[in-house]
Order: C-alpha cells, then structure tokens, then sequence
C-alpha cells in the first residue's frame, strides 16, 4: 500500500517524562478502513501513543499524520477528521440523550438543521430513539457507552480513537458494541485505532494488532500470524479406554499422554494437512478416536510470551489484581 492509502503513519516517535522513556522510536502504518489494535502491558505507553496521534499532547522526536495531515503542524485539520472515545463515557448525566448530541453537534460547528438530522438518525442508528428523552443518568451502562460512541460520530470522523471501548460492559452489550465497531468499518470506510484490556476483542475485531512494551513494537501482524509464532499448538485425541489410548501413543514419537483423562496430545499446527495425517496414522493402526480437537495458542498467550507477564485481564481472572 501506498502512504496516501494510510490512514495513520508514525515514524520514529519518541516521549520522555524526565528519564522515563515511554515511546522509544516507534512506527506505524494503518490502512484505511481497517481495524487496528494496540495492545501492552500497563505502562507501555499505549495513552501516550494515542494523545500524540490525536494531537493533545506532543512527540519529543519523530513524524505521525493522520487522515493525511501533519500531527505537529496541522493539529486543526487532524482534529477534524478524527473521533476520540475514551475509557469512561463522557456522557453529560443532566442532559437527555438527544442534549448530548445536539451538544456535540453545536460544538462541530454544525448548522442547527444539520445537527438535528445527525442526532436523529444516531440515535435510530444506535437504538436509542426511545431513550432520547431522558437524561443520561438514567441509561444503563452499555447505552452510555453507545450514546459517548454516537456522540463521537456526530462529526462523521474518518479516524476514530476507541480507548478500552467496552470496559465494564456485560458480554452482551460488549459484542453489540463490536456489531457497531465492524460496521463502522464496513458500512463506513472508517479506521479504528483501537486500545483494549479484553484480548478477546482484539481478537474478534482487529485486522492488524500490535504488541508496545516498554516504548517498542515488539510484534506486528494479523491475530493469527502472531498466534502462530507462538509454540504450543497442538491436536488433542480422547479414547473410550487406556488400551486404545496406548496403541495410539506408540504410533506418535513426541505424542503426551494423559492416562487419567484418556487424551493424547500431538504437537501440529491444527491445519487440514496435519489433521489428515494423524486421521489415517490411526486408520491404518485401526485404532479409534473419541474425539479430536485442535488447540492453538490464544493472544493472552502471545502477549505473556513477547512481554514475559500475562495481560491486565488474565492477572485479574487470576485475582492477582
């Protein structure tokens, strides 16, 4: 692709606080219309990556353009074509639902005619019509984080800055949110920049994800490229009896056995190659399989092996937060 097809591009930025190094030469290159995930440890400098390319703070070294404009010299132009969500809906409680809108559109400069006529169609859009009326106090959790998102398109921005969008959201209302994300991208031709404590979502939503710790890209590429650079996938066969599990484990030299759950596990990266050949090992054995299934490495396990800790979210299933 071409850098007139990017929609963000970053070269060799860098920030320091004093000696704290937080951005450490970094670069970026996110086509338009797609989704992209930034993902790192707490304090790899992700909230800095973010207030640099959407112009609240500046960069110490290096270049970055959004929607074709210079961050440094042209911040107005950038900020007109961006959106920025943040963590926490910045959602006004006093004012209805249809208020926070027609707020926004008074402060994107827009004719009242015209406002009016976005509020109306985001709220459709967003399934809020029949929230409109009431103050915002009022919404549940995952309207508020859709209203603090439709707020953020009232200026029909073509980047927009998702900072951790689900964050206390319920499952459900978390995948309505991805619903609405994709379709921004597909419906829209808008690019995402996207930062998230939920693996998951990075998983479900990004086209491109990178991994920041300490100031650096330390891995960039689709979820599955990086899943696969990751050692442990492997095909995992479940038999009705130890005998039958026996005769299997003699058929595979680096073959695991688990005599208490009857399961073989066979290193393999799960493709239809692999499958097929382990399928007529054991036809020609005339040994019989319960059951098989595939397992590859998740990003959790792609983020704890490139940073060396597990992400935010698997320390707090774990309780260690």
């Amino acid at each position: 692709m071409t850098m007139a097809t990017m929609a963000i591009t970053a070269t060799g930025l860098t920030k320091s606080y004093g000696d704290k190094v937080v951005l450490d030469g970094l670069d970026l290159a996110i086509p338009q219309g797609s989704i992209f995930a930034l993902l790192g440890p707490n304090g790899a400098g992700k909230t800095t990556t973010v207030q640099i390319l959407s112009t609240l703070i500046p960069a110490d070294g290096g270049r970055a353009a959004v929607a074709g404009h210079d961050v440094a010299h042209d911040g107005e132009a950038v900020r007109e074509a961006i959106g920025v969500t943040g963590q926490f809906a910045a959602v006004d409680n006093l004012l209805t639902a249809e208020e926070n809108l027609l707020l926004m559109a008074d402060l994107n400069h827009l004719p009242r005619r015209e406002g009016r006529r976005r509020a109306a169609e985001l709220l459709r859009r967003f399934d809020l019509a029949e929230a409109a009326g009431g103050t915002a106090l009022t919404l549940s959790g995952g309207m508020r984080r859709k209203l603090d998102l439709a707020m953020t398109l009232i200026g029909d921005p073509r980047v927009i800055f998702l900072d951790e969008p689900t964050t206390g959201l319920d499952p459900r209302s978390r995948r309505v949110m991805w619903e609405i994300i994709r379709d921004l991208v597909t419906g829209r031709g808008v690019t995402i920049f996207l930062t998230t404590q939920y693996l998951e979502e990075a998983d479900q939503l990004a086209d491109r994800v990178a991994v920041l710790d300490h100031g650096k890209l330390v891995a960039e590429g689709t979820p599955q490229e990086l899943k696969r650079r990751i050692p442990g996938h492997h095909i995992r066969l479940s038999f009705a009896d130890a005998d039958r599990l026996a005769s299997a484990a003699a058929l595979f030299d680096q073959a695991a056995t688990d005599a208490e759950t009857l399961t073989l596990r066979i290193p393999g990266n799960g493709g239809v190659p692999a499958l097929r050949a382990v399928l007529d090992v054991l036809d020609r054995a005339a040994v019989q399989a319960e059951e098989l299934t595939v397992h590859s490495p998740d990003l959790d396990e792609v983020f704890l092996t490139l940073t060396g800790r597990p992400h935010s979210g698997a320390l707090e299933k774990e309780g260690l937060r």
